[in-house]
């Protein structure tokens, strides 16, 4: 099976819309702006582009993270630079961290346009010195550090025969241990804030062939709850997001149409989720408005998860 070592977005999605309150004046703007409802406060149609979603700033002026910084990585393309576009929209300064120039040179192009500051980052953040070097690197452009959303991710779907170390050891390092490291940087750093990791539904049911996803998924599941214990009597709030099937650039190739059939067959919803999706989920759990939501795994897959085998 050929590799392809970059970063990619995890290949998850769908929404769940968590309740919140708001107070009157900021209920409209912020459900507007948070959640991509329009001002009447109807939902856009689900077959809304992707392009209108994910370029889409917010046009009331409410912008509740201007001043604030966070750091995505794997955000050269899919749900990281999603959730990059929405954030920068909200008001916020986010670093775009990918393992390759080009990549972050096309994200921090791609996003110009939508206010806030794009700070390109290119390191290798499976590596415990790699990923100190990009959360310094926002924290000493911006200031501070608010938030991050350890996104990145290197996987390989095998049967148990073709599981080899290298493949284990490359997805372990990107999938579990990065996400270790870019908690313990940032927490470093950070006065107080949230911290996002991308988790999978495959971290609650498994699948053919996903042996070193699934563990890995699940264990992202189990590093947050355990950071946010630790973390919690600081400020730090720790959460995950767990989407289902949801399709990026670097999931084209494990798709095809009688396997998306079957996926929307499977999601009460009745659809696969978007990039845009995971991204306003993401920056609900990263906003003031989960201020007491921590240790938290948010399953946004359309009702996937819940549906009987």
């Amino acid at each position: 099976m050929a590799a392809y070592n970059i970063y990619f977005a995890a290949e998850e999605a769908s929404f769940g819309m968590p309740e919140i309150n708001v107070g009157l004046a900021g209920g409209a703007a912020m459900l507007n702006t948070l959640f991509g409802r329009s001002k009447t406060g109807i939902s856009r149609p689900q077959n809304s582009s992707l392009t209108e979603e994910t370029t889409m700033a917010d046009t009331t002026g409410y912008r509740p993270l201007t001043g604030r910084a966070f750091l995505v990585t794997g955000a050269g393309h899919g749900i990281g630079l999603a959730t990059t576009k929405r954030l920068l929209g909200l008001g916020a300064t986010v670093g775009i961290n990918d393992l390759r120039q080009n990549f972050v040179d096309e994200a921090v192009g791609a996003v110009a346009e939508l206010g806030g500051q794009a700070v390109g980052i290119v390191q290798d953040v499976a590596t415990r010195d790699g990923m100190r070097t990009a959360v310094k690197a926002l924290h000493d452009h911006a200031g501070r550090l608010d938030g991050l959303v350890n996104n990145a991710a290197w996987v390989r779907y095998q049967t148990v025969a073709e599981i080899a170390p290298a493949t284990m050891s490359r997805m372990l390092a990107i999938g579990f241990e990065a996400v270790i490291w870019g908690i313990q940087a940032a927490a470093e750093l950070m006065t107080k804030g949230a911290i996002v990791n991308i988790a999978s539904i495959a971290g609650l049911r498994a699948a053919p062939n996903t042996i070193v996803y699934s563990g890995i998924k699940a264990g992202v599941m189990g590093i947050t709850r355990a950071a946010a214990v630790d973390l919690g009597g600081r400020g730090i709030r720790v959460n995950a997001i767990a989407p289902s099937a949801v399709p990026t650039e670097g999931t084209m190739r494990l798709r095809n149409a009688e396997r998306d059939a079957t996926r929307i067959a499977d999601t009460p919803m009745g659809r696969l989720g978007t990039v845009d999706d995971i991204a306003r989920a993401v920056c609900f759990l990263l906003s003031d408005e989960s201020e007491f939501i921590t240790g938290q795994v948010l399953s946004v897959d359309g009702g996937t998860s819940i549906t009987t085998l």
